[in-house]
C-alpha cells in the first residue's frame, strides 16, 4: 500500500509538472514579438517538451506499479535432476500452473501482475524449455507459457523475504525419467574397495553464501577447492572423491548427507568460506556435529547462517511420523561417529594452520544439519572468513585455494592412513607395509603446549618427543616445525 501511495503521488507530480509547460507553450506564442525571444523561448519548449516524453514513459511504469504487482527480475538454474525458475516478485503473488499437451507446455497465470524484467538472458541449453512467452490474461493477469522439449513434472511455491532476496515464487522443473541419468548399479567390488570422500562445495545456485569483501561470492570460492581437493583424491592410489555439487546450483542440506550415503562415503567434507559483520574476524576454523548446539558465540553465529540455507534455497521439507520415530537412531549412530570426525577434524585443522591463521586451535561443535549424517565421519571447514580484506583476497586466487585443497587433503591421508577401514587397499596395503604415509608437520604458535599437540593429532607425548628428539626439559618454541608422527 505504500509503494502505491507514492507512485500515485508522483504521478500527481509530474502531471502538475507538465500542465505547466503546456501552460508556457500556449503563451509563448503571444508573448513576444522579437523573432530572437521567440527562438529562444522555443528552445526551452523543446527542452522540456523532451523531459515530457521520457517522463511518460515512467508514468506508465509507476501507473503499473500503482495497480499491479511487478516481477522485477528472473533467474535460472540447472542442476543435475531438474530446472528451477525463480521470478523476483514486488510482493506476495496469487499463481497457478497447469500442463498442455501437443505440444509440451507449461502455462504460469499470476494474478494482477505485469513483467518489467525479460526472459531474452536466460540460458536455456540442456534445459527442457525450448522458449518463454508471456502476455495479459483476463486485461489483469500476467500468462508465461513455456514452450517445452519434454515433459516434465513441476512444483510451484512462494517464499518470503529473507536477508538476502524479497519475495519470490520458484518454479521447479523435473526432468522426465527418460533425461534423468541411469542409477547406477553397484557391484560388488573385487578383491578391496577404494576409501570414498564426500566434498560438498558449500551453498551454490540461488543461495550464494557470504558476499566477499571486495565482490564476488562464497559460493564460487568453495567449488574451486572443492574440486581441487576431489583431484587430489582422485589421483591418490585406494582414495575415490564424490563431489556433491559439480556446478551453480542449490542442493538443500539434507540432500547433501543422502548424496553422500549414496556414495557409501567413509567421510563427508563440507567446504566453506564464510562471513561475519565485523571485517576484521578473521581465521579458518574446524567443526564436528554436536545435538547440543555449539561451543563458541562465532560457532552459533555461523551454525545459525548455514542451517538457515534451505530457507534461501527453497527446498520444501515434509517429516512423517516416520522420519520422526527414526529420528532418535539417527541421533545416534551420529553421536558414534562424532569421535572419528573430531579426530579427522584435527588432521585437517592442524595442516590448514600451516597456510592460514587459525580462528580456533581446537575443532568446534556445533549443530549443523549439513553434518548430520549418520554412521559417516564428517567435518565442515571453515577456510576462512571472505569478509576479511586480508583473507578475502587470498581466497578469491587459485594459488591459494589449491594450497588449502592440499593441506585438507594431506590432512584426511594422514587419518585413513593410521585408521583405513577393514575392507579398503589403503589397509591392505598397511598391513603388506606397502603403504608409504606422509609424516605430519605441525608449525608451533603462540600458546601452542606439547600435552594440546599430542592430543590434537592422537598421539603420545613419549612419540612426540621422541620423533623431534626432544628431551622432559625441553621446551618448544614459535615457529619450530615439529613432525607427527604416524
Amino acid at each position: 500500500m505504500r509503494e502505491k501511495t507514492r507512485s500515485v503521488n508522483w504521478i500527481k507530480r509530474f502531471l502538475s509538472f507538465a500542465s505547466k509547460i503546456l501552460v508556457a507553450a500556449q503563451k509563448s506564442d503571444n508573448r513576444y514579438a522579437d523573432e530572437s525571444f521567440v527562438a529562444t523561448d522555443r528552445r526551452r519548449l523543446i527542452h522540456h517538451l523532451g523531459i515530457m516524453v521520457a517522463g511518460v514513459a515512467l508514468v506508465k511504469t509507476r501507473i503499473a506499479e500503482a495497480v499491479y504487482k511487478m516481477i522485477n527480475n528472473v533467474r535460472l538454474w540447472r542442476s543435475p535432476d531438474k530446472t528451477r525458475l525463480v521470478f523476483d516478485v514486488s510482493a506476495a503473488v496469487q499463481h497457478q500452473q497447469f500442463p498442455l499437451n501437443s505440444p509440451d507446455r507449461l502455462v504460469i497465470d499470476v494474478a494482477d501482475t505485469r513483467l518489467s524484467s525479460s526472459f531474452s538472458g536466460l540460458q536455456l541449453r540442456d534445459t527442457p524449455i525450448k522458449r518463454i512467452r508471456h502476455g495479459v490474461r483476463n486485461k489483469n493477469d500476467l500468462r508465461i507459457v513455456l514452450d517445452l522439449s519434454e515433459k516434465v513434472a513441476v512444483e510451484s511455491f512462494l517464499l518470503k523475504p529473507n536477508a538476502t532476496y524479497g519475495h519470490r515464487l520458484v518454479v521447479d522443473l523435473f526432468d522426465d525419467e527418460k533425461r534423468k541419468p541411469k542409477p547406477v548399479i553397484k557391484q560388488k567390488p573385487v578383491g578391496f574397495r577404494d576409501i570414498v570422500v564426500a566434498i560438498d562445495a558449500g551453498h551454490g545456485g540461488e543461495d550464494p553464501g557470504a558476499i566477499a569483501y571486495g565482490g564476488g561470492y562464497e559460493k564460487t570460492v568453495t567449488l574451486a577447492i572443492a574440486k581441487e581437493l576431489a583431484a587430489l583424491v582422485n589421483r591418490e592410489k585406494g582414495f575415490k572423491a564424490v563431489l556433491v555439487r559439480t556446478g551453480d546450483y542449490y542442493i538443500d542440506l539434507r540432500r547433501r548427507t543422502e548424496i553422500a550415503r549414496e556414495n557409501d562415503a567413509d567421510l563427508f567434507i563440507s567446504i566453506h568460506a564464510d562471513g561475519f559483520k565485523d571485517h576484521r574476524a578473521k581465521g579458518a576454523s574446524v567443526f564436528a556435529w554436536s545435538q547440543k548446539g555449539a561451543t563458541s558465540e562465532m560457532a552459533r553465529w555461523l551454525e545459525e547462517k548455514e542451517n538457515a540455507a534451505d530457507k534461501i534455497g527453497g527446498e520444501r521439507q515434509s517429516y512423517s511420523n516416520d522420519d520422526m520415530l527414526n529420528q532418535v537412531l539417527f541421533d545416534l549412530s551420529i553421536t558414534s561417529t562424532r569421535a572419528s570426525s573430531i579426530e579427522v577434524g584435527n588432521k585437517v585443522l592442524g595442516n590448514v594452520g600451516e597456510i592460514n591463521h587459525l580462528h580456533k586451535k581446537n575443532v568446534e561443535l556445533a549443530n549443523f544439519m549439513v553434518l548430520k549424517s549418520p554412521g559417516v565421519p564428517s567435518i565442515l571447514v571453515e577456510t576462512g572468513f571472505i569478509t576479511n580484506p586480508e583473507e578475502a583476497r587470498k581466497l578469491k586466487t587459485a594459488s591459494h585455494q589449491k594450497a588449502l585443497a592440499r593441506e585438507i587433503f594431506e590432512g584426511l591421508t594422514d587419518w585413513f592412513f593410521q585408521k583405513p577401514p577393514p575392507d579398503t587397499l589403503v589397509a591392505k596395503m598397511k598391513q603388506d607395509g606397502t603403504l608409504q604415509a606422509r609424516s605430519s608437520r605441525y608449525v608451533i604458535r603462540a600458546g601452542d603446549t606439547l600435552s594440546e599437540i599430542a592430543d590434537q593429532f592422537n598421539v603420545s607425548m613419549g612419540d612426540l618427543r621422541r620423533v623431534n628428539r626432544l628431551s622432559s626439559a625441553n621446551s618448544i618454541r614459535v615457529g619450530q616445525v615439529l613432525e607427527i608422527p604416524n
